[in-house]
């Protein structure tokens, strides 16, 4: 028996084909076009699974998709990334096309399945994935389990208080002094371009720092504190035994790693110092879709 991962995001559509083990046998992609519509999708979606059926036995679809969403329902809400997107019972619409039961996950959650499952975070009894690139998300396992939260928003730590001062900036949609407006990849290029001017994003801020730019290490310091103060918030809530960070941020690990452990140990009562365990993500890019496909089983 087989199972079907999607890997639904605002740019591109990403369907695996995984065998009981969870290595990935067939991988489609493509535009999500999303402008075009839920229906426009779900035809897509269809089209490879109706040929995937033609040649295997599919049990079930799981679908990590861009929040909010009701993954009990199996409906997307509202996502920022996909536009008219409003109250789609995507489920529904793709189990009448196919046939087959379709389970919806926020991706942040399907990514955290994976590397729970198959990556970083393998062997260990409770695992955090958290994902820090244009916005910061995470996901929570124990014992095998993914954790969803009442209603499916377990993990969405980006909006977490980590500057109560009544001046911290406060982004789209989030609290003020929120850590994904002030930790995420788009939060470390807009300090950098309000202050050293910087015009290529979070990228250029790291490319200064690599050369010993002292301005842009004093943002990344910034960053690196706030991150880890939500770490530790993280440590003192569910006390997982690895936490597991991954994310476009995460390429620039040399410069980040190291300093977030020693921080965020610095935050955490002194019996849980030592046990402290963070770790960088192992499967990048396809988390998301193995995830996905992991969902169903």
């Amino acid at each position: 028996m087989y199972t079907i991962g999607i890997d639904l995001g605002g740019t591109n559509l990403r369907i695996g084909l995984f065998n009981e083990q969870g290595e990935i046998v067939e991988e489609y992609s493509r535009a999500t076009e999303a402008e075009k519509g839920p229906e426009f999708a779900v035809n897509n979606m269809q089209e490879v699974i109706n040929r995937l059926k033609q040649q295997y036995e599919i049990k079930a679809v799981g679908i990590g998709s861009p929040g909010p969403l009701d993954p009990y329902e199996g409906v997307i809400i509202e996502p920022p990334n996909l536009t008219g997107w409003v109250d789609v019972p995507l489920v529904k619409m793709l189990e009448e096309k196919t046939g087959i039961p379709v389970k919806l996950e926020n991706d942040a959650n399907a990514a955290a399945l994976a590397e729970a499952t198959l990556g970083a975070g393998k062997g260990a009894k409770s695992v955090f994935y958290v994902t820090v690139s244009t916005g910061v998300g995470g996901g929570y396992v124990n014992n095998g389990e993914l954790i969803s939260g009442a209603q499916g928003n377990c993990g969405e730590i980006g909006n977490m208080i980590v500057n109560p001062s009544p001046d911290a900036y406060q982004g789209p949609g989030l609290n003020k002094g929120a850590l994904e407006g002030l930790a995420s990849g788009t939060a470390i290029g807009r300090i950098g371009k309000e202050r050293l001017g910087i015009t290529n994003g979070a990228q250029g801020v790291f490319e200064l720092a690599s050369q010993g730019d002292k301005a842009a290490q004093d943002i990344l310091d910034e960053a690196i504190n706030y991150l880890a103060i939500g770490l530790a918030n993280i440590v003192h809530t569910v006390n997982p035994e690895v936490i597991v960070i991954g994310g476009g941020v995460m390429k620039s690990k040399d410069l980040i790693l190291q300093p977030l452990i020693e921080k965020t140990r610095n935050y955490l009562y002194p019996s849980l110092r030592d046990s402290l365990i963070i770790k960088p993500a192992l499967l990048d890019q396809k988390a998301g879709l193995i995830g996905a496909g992991l969902l169903p089983k």
